[in-house]
């Protein structure tokens, strides 16, 4: 990935909060929307740089695009194999055997 220029910017709180909720409507950081904004007025403008590199899409990456993920063992509940029975009630399969809840 290019070389990223830091900078510090000073933004009144409501446009801030204005910017930010944008940024999620659009599945962007509120970081990658402003240079969003700024890559967007700079073209319209007339003054996008030739050597500027293009920015990644909107959302997460895609999982062949992503770094590989390392197994820490650690569970985290999710099951990972697909439930073919997944639309049926928890206590379906039980009430069709007569194994109703006790009492």
């Amino acid at each position: 990935m290019a070389d990223r220029k830091g900078i510090l910017l000073r933004l009144d709180p409501a446009v801030h909060d204005a910017l930010a909720r944008w940024a999620s409507d659009e599945l962007r950081s509120t970081n990658a929307q402003i240079e969003f904004l700024l890559r967007r007025a700079l073209s319209d403008a007339g003054r996008m740089p030739g050597g500027a590199s293009r920015m990644r899409g909107r959302g997460r990456p895609r999982k062949e695009e992503a770094a590989p993920a390392t197994d820490t063992g650690e569970d985290t509940g999710e099951d990972t194999e697909e439930d073919p029975d997944e639309d049926e009630p928890a206590n379906a399969g039980a009430a069709a055997r007569g194994a109703g809840p006790p009492g």
